[in-house]
């Protein structure tokens, strides 16, 4: 059986639907035989380890522990959902509280017990808060540590497909950067479709003004969809694109959307969002945008958004002020 890597890959949050998700897609997409499942809920743990050996899959030598030292000792790549999960009626902020004290145990546990990690993935809500936090406390570079933002950029390809009735495959390049929140900035500019720049067909009768509107709206409030319609959050998206992540970081395939990353550039400081990305064994690298100026005004909104998230953990004591951000992490800038 061939695999990417031998090195341990441990799934935090393992006992939810995400975190099953993930392990199910991480073993199907022989990233690793040595996967390493961990939630603090232990039956429900068991209880996802015992259905992956029933799949009886070969070659692999899947653990899994309630003992986060155990599961996180020599793990060179994680990917953690395990914070609360979103319900009915709430906004990916209204988890920040009690998501952002776990981030930051999360963080403090990567130091303690893997300071070698390679790669970290954090995708429990809101991802871009969370990501920061565990990305100071950790102490590992701003490259080692990136976030879910993919699904907005790919909620926007399925609207457009649905809107044109044409393969999401003829859709090329959709992209949402910012914040992965209701205050994403939904670019035009990036997109074809079926072969014709975005921009070219909005205020045309096959996409008027007031449709691409609506779409961005569909693009924005897409995670409230799915629990609207499922009564429950996303859990088979955010699995699978967070396992493409971390397999692009082990050196597979190119990770093809935006990803969140520690942003200190361009006027966009000391945060974490969706930028123009790369993922490799190198970590995660990051690139300028160029948009429309509507689209430049409109992520300047975004991070303004974030901004004021980052300042709420700080009143919160979860985060040191800015200033003192180097002397968790040096690493920090």
């Amino acid at each position: 059986m061939e695999f990417l890597t031998n090195e341990k890959l441990t799934i935090v949050g393992a006992a939810g639907m995400i975190g099953s998700n993930m392990a199910q897609t991480a073993i199907m997409m022989h990233l690793t035989p040595n996967i390493c499942l961990y939630d603090p809920y232990g039956p429900g743990l068991e209880g996802v380890a015992e259905e992956m050996f029933h799949c009886g899959f070969e070659g692999l030598n899947l653990t899994y522990t309630s003992d986060i030292k155990e599961a996180l000792t020599g793990a060179k790549y994680i990917v953690s959902s395990g914070g609360a999960a979103r319900k009915a009626g709430m906004t990916r902020e209204d988890l920040l509280k009690g998501n952002a004290a776990i981030a930051e145990e999360f963080g403090k546990n990567v130091k303690a017990y893997c300071p070698d990690v390679k790669h970290v993935v954090v995708i429990f809500n809101p991802a871009d808060i969370t990501g920061l936090i565990t990305l100071l406390y950790a102490g590992l570079k701003p490259s080692q540590v990136t976030t879910l933002a993919a699904l907005d950029s790919t909620r926007l390809r399925s609207e457009l497909a649905k809107h044109f009735h044409i393969s999401p495959d003829k859709v090329e390049n959709c992209r949402t950067y910012g914040g992965h929140g209701e205050q994403m900035a939904v670019y035009a500019s990036t997109a074809k479709v079926d072969g014709k720049p975005l921009l070219e067909i909005i205020g045309t009768p096959a996409l008027t003004a007031e449709q691409w509107a609506e779409i961005q709206t569909k693009v924005t409030k897409g995670g409230a969809n799915i629990i609207n319609l499922r009564g429950r959050s996303s859990f088979q998206s955010p699995a699978y694109v967070s396992i493409e992540m971390i397999a692009a970081a082990m050196g597979g395939k190119p990770f093809r959307w935006p990803a969140g990353t520690y942003v200190h550039s361009h006027g966009f400081d000391h945060i974490m969002m969706a930028m123009e990305t790369e993922i490799n064994k190198d970590g995660v690298h990051y690139k300028e945008l160029k948009g429309t100026p509507e689209e430049e005004a409109k992520l300047k909104e975004s991070y303004a958004h974030l901004c004021k998230l980052r300042d709420e953990v700080i009143e919160m004591g979860v985060l040191p002020a800015i200033k003192d951000w180097k002397s968790i992490n040096p690493n920090i800038d």
